[in-house]
């Protein structure tokens, strides 16, 4: 079967609603609840969403040379390495023991990155914000502004009910699995598996523009000390912090290898833009590799690195160059909670937000 030639950007792909205005004055308003309940609680503000750390990576990105002209497009258009921080993390807004177990999330930021950037996006930073799933729980921020108002009335409340539900969520979330049927609902809400984020493997659900074209993201573990973890789960049942010490020690030993893949969009019907809760088929659009992500064995919870990247840097999909512009209505509504976001965090706690230049 042929593959189609990639679609090409244009500003006319995307479909904006109405409602957006009022969707994302909604979303800010529901982080503002989650993250002032944290925020009194522990006497210092987190993230809205994707509080919990499980590691902070150093790594470096390499960019292949002789990629065809259609994958070289924006940063990869030009070969060479560059510095990475890499962010583990849970999905929630709030600290919670490992038990409750959530999706998992890889936040990237990628350092000298040369070109013309997205409106107030300081620096010289590219970041790419992915999930261990292939697509979003919402096929809208409408709907997704729903599922936080019910997160946000549970934030750090009723931690003992959340373990008790997300034990009964995974065996049902397994049972959906065992007849191929993987719900991302229901892993959002506590049933996804509590797996290794090692050897997992992050993709960015939305799209984005990719220079003249538009495509997803993906990064897959290669090296042998990263595969052997996949589908690996950690008991969390008895340690709070579980998945953070596991990571700790085995990245002392760890050689870290990922794939950075590029999907091009070929088919906008069967490849929408909008609606993140479609999955694009491989088989109509290929994830092709066009850099690699290399860890050498570390501290991944050293006292500098939390400080510099769990507490200094915040991470968006809007931090970058214009030639990987975020699309779709869920990217276009996370710009300004994103911000809204880190500036209340920088606020609480004294500690203004910077992209790094080393």
């Amino acid at each position: 079967m042929s593959i189609s030639q990639p679609i090409r950007y244009s500003s006319d792909l995307e479909s904006i609603r109405d409602d957006e205005k009022e969707t994302i004055a909604g979303l800010n308003e529901q982080f503002d609840v989650i993250m002032q309940k944290t925020a009194e609680d522990y006497g210092h503000a987190v993230r809205s969403v994707h509080a919990k750390a499980h590691g902070i990576i150093e790594a470096a990105m390499t960019v292949a040379a002789g990629l065809p002209p259609e994958l070289a497009q924006g940063m990869f258009a030009t070969p060479g390495a560059h510095k990475v921080f890499l962010r583990l993390s849970t999905n929630a807004g709030d600290i919670l023991p490992d038990a409750i177990s959530l999706p998992r999330g890889l936040a990237m930021k990628v350092l000298d990155v040369e070109g013309p950037r997205l409106p107030d996006a300081e620096g010289s930073t590219q970041d790419f914000i992915m999930v261990n799933g292939p697509v979003f729980q919402a096929p809208n921020a409408k709907k997704f502004l729903s599922s936080l108002k019910l997160l946000a009335k549970t934030t750090d409340r009723m931690e003992g009910t959340k373990t008790v539900l997300s034990s009964v969520l995974q065996t049902v979330n397994k049972g959906l699995e065992a007849v191929g049927v993987a719900s991302p609902t229901i892993q959002s809400l506590g049933g996804a598996p509590n797996s290794d984020p090692l050897g997992e493997t992050y993709f960015s659900v939305t799209p984005f523009r990719y220079g003249d074209y538009v495509a997803k993201f993906k990064l897959k573990p290669i090296s042998p000390d990263l595969t052997q973890r996949t589908d690996t789960l950690i008991d969390a049942t008895v340690r709070e912090n579980a998945i953070r010490e596991t990571v700790q020690a085995e990245m002392q030993e760890t050689n870290g290898v990922w794939e950075f893949q590029v999907q091009l969009c070929r088919n906008l019907e069967d490849q929408p833009i909008e609606d993140p809760t479609v999955e694009w088929k491989e088989e109509d659009a290929p994830f092709v590799t066009v850099a690699k992500v290399t860890a050498m064995p570390q501290d991944s919870w050293s006292d500098v690195n939390v400080q510099k990247v769990d507490e200094e840097m915040r991470f968006s999909v809007w931090t970058g160059l214009d030639a990987h512009r975020p699309l779709g209505n869920i990217n276009r509504a996370r710009r300004d909670p994103y911000r809204h976001s880190a500036e209340f965090r920088a606020r609480f706690n004294g500690c203004p937000f910077h992209e790094p230049s080393h």
